[in-house]
Parts: C-alpha cells; sequence; structure tokens
C-alpha cells in the first residue's frame, strides 16, 4: 500500500496516512509521502485539503521509533511545504509527539470524540523543538502543560482549549472535515489565501522552525541541478555551466 494517499473530492484534496496496522506512525516513506502530496496540492487547482489518517485506532503514534524519518519537519505544512491555500485536519484515536506537530500547522482541526493529544519528548528525552509553536496558538499555560508533562488531552479539552474546532463521533471526522472544505471551495480563493500569507507572516516562528525552513533552502541549493554541475564541473576542471535549476 502506499504509505501516503492523494484523492480529489471535488475541489478539496485528502491526503491520507495509510500505515493502519502500524497506528499510522511517521517513518521516511510517511514524511517524503506527505512533502509530495502537499507540493502537490500547492502546485494544483484543489482549494482546500484534508489531512487525514487511515483506521479508528490512531491518527498517528509519532516517529517509527524502528524507522525514523531522516528530517521530520519536511513532511510538515508549511515548513517543509509552504503553502497559502487551506489545510484541515481530521484526527482520531492517538495523535502523538510529531503527528502532533502535523496537526498544529493545520488551519482547522476536526477530532473524533476518541482522539487523545499526547506529546512525550520530555519523558522520552528527545524533541525537535518544532512543538514550541504550540504556545502560539493557545494559552501559554495550556501549552507548557502538554508539552512538559507527557500527559492525554482529550478531545474535549483540546476543543475547550482551541486546539480544535469542533468534536465529532468517532468515523464522522472526515464528513466534518468536508463540510468545511465545501465552504472553502465556494469561497473567493483570493482571500483566502491572502488571509492565510498574512497570518503565517503575522503569528512568530519559533528557532527550530525557522532552522528548518532556512535548512529547507539550502538543501534545495544543495541538490539543485547547478549544484550537481558545480561539483561535477569542479572535478572535470571546468567552466561549470549553470541553468538555474
Amino acid at each position: 500500500m502506499d504509505p501516503v494517499t492523494y484523492e480529489v473530492d471535488g475541489l478539496t484534496a485528502i491526503i491520507r496516512i495509510n500505515r493502519p496496522e502500524k497506528l499510522n506512525a511517521l517513518d521516511e516513506s510517511v514524511i517524503q509521502g506527505l512533502r509530495a502530496a502537499f507540493r502537490r496540492y500547492d502546485e494544483g487547482s484543489e482549494r482546500c485539503a484534508i489531512l487525514c489518517a487511515s483506521g479508528d485506532r490512531a491518527f498517528s503514534v509519532g516517529a517509527d521509533i524502528k524507522n525514523a524519518p531522516k528530517e521530520m519537519w519536511q513532511g510538515v505544512p508549511g515548513v517543509g511545504v509552504k503553502t497559502d491555500k487551506p489545510i484541515i485536519a481530521a484526527v482520531q484515536g492517538y495523535c502523538v509527539g510529531g503527528a502532533y506537530i502535523l496537526v498544529q500547522m493545520c488551519d482547522l482541526v476536526v477530532a473524533a470524540d476518541n482522539t487523545k493529544f499526547r506529546y512525550p519528548e520530555a519523558q522520552v528525552g528527545f524533541t525537535g523543538g518544532l512543538i514550541a509553536g504550540c504556545a502560539t496558538k493557545i494559552p501559554h499555560k495550556v501549552a507548557m502543560e502538554f508539552m512538559l508533562l507527557g500527559q492525554d488531552l482529550t478531545a474535549q479539552r483540546a476543543y475547550e482549549v482551541g486546539m480544535v474546532n469542533q468534536v465529532v463521533p468517532v468515523g464522522q471526522q472526515l464528513e466534518a472535515a468536508l463540510d468545511y472544505a465545501r465552504i472553502l471551495e465556494r469561497s473567493a480563493p483570493l482571500v483566502v489565501t491572502t488571509i492565510k500569507r498574512l497570518v503565517s507572516e503575522t503569528v512568530p516562528k519559533g528557532p527550530a522552525e525557522t532552522a528548518a525552513i532556512t535548512r529547507d533552502a539550502l538543501l534545495t541549493v544543495r541538490d539543485s541541478e547547478d549544484g550537481a554541475e558545480g561539483r561535477k564541473a569542479f572535478s572535470e576542471k571546468r567552466t561549470p555551466n549553470f541553468v538555474g535549476r
């Protein structure tokens, strides 16, 4: 099975993490699949995207500890792939660690009533740092509780503190997200993208997020045709022929 699938429903892209047998753990194939899907969405004609996952037990349990992704930020919307188009998260079951980062960076969130958000990195001794943005999106004390204590935050509690927009019975989260998407499909695209872009420029970015965006730019140069040409020309002791790609 493809670790990430891309479907089009009307003018909405449905991007689905598809490793239910592994509770949708994030390995390199998932991260690169998400990156490709978000790029396709940004470049395509769809006006809205829904990020969801297969199965009822988990949206995702976070990084696959047996096969951790090399650069998890590459699959995070707004970091690994920038887009001014709206993204709605539809979540259920466990949403742990890096999986919450994916949700945090979406514009709207629908949670099934069995959803449990958890960020256990302080208890396991590792963090990528992108979680810091949580403090700019929900009340500071709640963000610190969530980030430091590693305790479950239920769907209802997440709704009460502004982490999600709506709580629905399990199995109805995609349908509810599609209701939001239909409104966005009918909305003025220039207004929607302008609002999202201005919000992105207004909300502060943490150091880990800034570092990831910078690293993405540097890796793009390194992995470009010009980068390969420059290295080849140097080894062949000739003048490189750069093409700007």
